[in-house]
């Protein structure tokens, strides 16, 4: 008895039809992806400036003998880089798409 409605639960939801819809894009995606990468490039010129510009401080600190604060500038603008390039990457991987 128990197995017999179990198979007709069994066959009922086999036929059952489900709704599976096909994904739309929605209608900003495209001004919304150039302005992710726009960002994506401010982010990355700004991340190359730092560097530079801490590279330069390092430098000047080093020739007139000066207190070393630049080296952790150097080492946040990298960690800042590693972190802001892999964004989209740690953000697939959550998302899992």
């Amino acid at each position: 008895m128990m197995l017999t409605a179990t198979h007709e639960l069994l066959t009922q939801i086999q036929h059952a039809q489900i709704f599976n819809p096909t994904p739309e894009t929605p209608p900003v995606a495209d001004k919304l992806l150039r302005l992710v990468r726009y960002f994506t490039w401010f982010i990355l010129l700004s991340g190359v400036l730092a560097i530079i510009y801490a590279g330069g401080k390092f430098a000047w600190e080093k020739w007139n003998g000066g207190a070393l604060t630049a080296p952790k500038q150097v080492a946040g603008a990298l960690i800042g880089g590693v972190v802001a390039t892999s964004a989209g990457t740690i953000m697939n991987a959550v998302i899992g798409s």
